[in-house]
């Protein structure tokens, strides 16, 4: 078996070093400067107080076929990535936010299953290319019942299935499409913004929306259940995006917020409070 990993980064990362650790093959598909330095210096992952180096095959275009696809970039980075993919993976596995995603990896790998993926509690980043730190070593990958799951549990992250690929994308989405924006225009933890006057019923309106949305795409989602998952957040946690727009780089603001909006105009659904908050994140990012 072999599993290549397309963006090496913090998600990536993690999951490659743990899949060499449990004996499968991996080559890591990585723009030229971050290949040049995982094929000097190995791929490390710092884990609290254990550093693991480990040295994946390294390549800058994947030529020969996989039976699985790791598709770890950021959404900006999705179209410039797949150019560097001319194999036909078996099956690809998308471990993106947002859900148009799948769309735009069926048009771009030809003959490879897609299947639905997210993955969350986990807390990573690059503190330099090639190097990841992950401070807490939970993690949960979350896939639908056609994911090659046995396959995935030997990245050694526990891994749950959930029906459809619908099910798995929307269940995340419908909370974080929220949050994501909240998170972005106040640059405030989500402890403070669930807890305040203003934000906390602000955020419940945009998550029933988003619910809405998700049950007109055929996913039956509960409001209080999603709400619940945020009130049991870390008081201090805040996003990806909100840090992305606060460093001045690209976000992934128009794939999870934006992607929620699009669905609700198509099919007729108000969101006035998502509209609201997803124009403000612009609005934000544009600073």
């Amino acid at each position: 078996m072999t599993v290549a990993v397309l963006g090496p980064g913090a998600v990536g990362g993690v999951l490659a070093v743990g899949f060499l650790q449990n004996g499968v093959d991996v080559v890591c598909v990585a723009r030229d400067a971050t290949a040049a330095v995982l094929r000097s210096a190995g791929l490390a992952l710092k884990r609290g107080e254990e550093l693991h180096t480990v040295r994946p095959e390294v390549t800058t275009q994947l030529r020969e076929p996989v039976e699985l696809l790791l598709v770890t970039v950021k959404a900006p980075a999705l179209d410039e990535a797949l150019e560097r993919i001319e194999a036909t993976p078996e099956v690809a596995m998308p471990l993106l936010n947002g859900i148009e995603h799948m769309e735009a990896l069926r048009r771009g790998l030809p003959g490879t299953h897609v299947a639905g993926g997210s993955i969350g509690r986990i807390e990573a980043w690059l503190e330099a290319p090639g190097v990841v730190v992950q401070p807490t070593p939970g993690v949960v990958m979350t896939v639908a019942s056609d994911a090659p799951v046995e396959l995935l549990r030997r990245s050694g992250v526990e891994v749950r299935v959930n029906g459809s690929a619908a099910e798995v994308l929307w269940e995340k989405l419908a909370r974080q499409a929220p949050t994501a924006a909240a998170t972005s225009i106040t640059q405030r933890p989500i402890g403070e913004l669930r807890s305040d006057a203003e934000w906390g019923p602000l955020l419940r309106r945009a998550i029933d929306e988003a619910c809405a949305v998700a049950a007109a795409e055929g996913v039956v989602l509960s409001p209080e259940s999603e709400w619940d998952i945020i009130a049991a957040m870390p008081p201090a946690l805040t996003s990806s995006t909100a840090r992305d727009i606060a460093a001045g780089v690209p976000s992934e603001l128009d794939a999870i917020t934006g992607a929620v909006v699009r669905a609700a105009r198509r099919h007729g659904v108000p969101a006035p409070t998502l509209e609201r908050l997803f124009d403000e994140a612009c609005r934000a990012s544009s600073h």
